[in-house]
């Protein structure tokens, strides 16, 4: 049976792989990859997907980390010189259905929490850009570890309302 859709030959869908991982600020986890890829076009499988991002991570375009996959130097180049072969309408189907996840990513490169235990004692850093600059930076003494991942999480969740009623705080008369 003919499935419906633009791509169809495993070069197209490779390019269109390399034109999603070019517009993620980030490392974004495999099954999201996936369903973003499959959203923009239905003329291709999941196993045609796989050998295509399998072949893109073994020939170094696309990199796995511990926080998912994340496009190499080698594949943004690669796919800049090949993506005006997607057709328009799968590009601009595939910019907005990725979009919510691009600004999510944008958001987090903003944001750092992490904890380091040092000397018996765990410290917690908090800090938040604005894309020029930091604009806060927390070092804070937590109880241990259980303590500073709350913390981290309600950072990252909340980090915009934190910051205003830390400047309402230290504003107030």
């Amino acid at each position: 049976m003919e499935r419906l859709g633009f791509i169809h030959e495993k070069l197209d869908i490779k390019i269109l792989i390399l034109f999603l991982m070019r517009r993620l600020p980030g490392a974004i986890g495999p099954i999201d990859l996936q369903d973003y890829t499959q959203q923009c076009d239905e003329g291709f499988g999941y196993f045609e997907y796989s050998d295509c991002l399998a072949e893109l991570i073994e020939n170094g375009l696309i990199n796995e980390e511990e926080g998912g996959l994340r496009i190499s130097a080698k594949g943004a180049f690669a796919g800049e010189t090949v993506e005006s072969s997607l057709p328009y309408s799968v590009r601009k189907k595939a910019e907005k259905i990725i979009a919510p996840e691009v600004e999510r990513l944008k958001r987090l490169s903003m944001l750092t929490a992490e904890h380091k235990i040092m000397d018996g004692e765990c410290f917690v850093t908090l800090a938040m850009s604005d894309g020029k600059g930091e604009i806060i930076r927390l070092e804070i003494l937590s109880s241990g570890e259980a303590q500073a991942e709350r913390i981290e999480e309600n950072f990252k969740n909340r980090a915009e309302k934190i910051y205003g009623q830390i400047i309402e705080l230290l504003d107030s008369k």
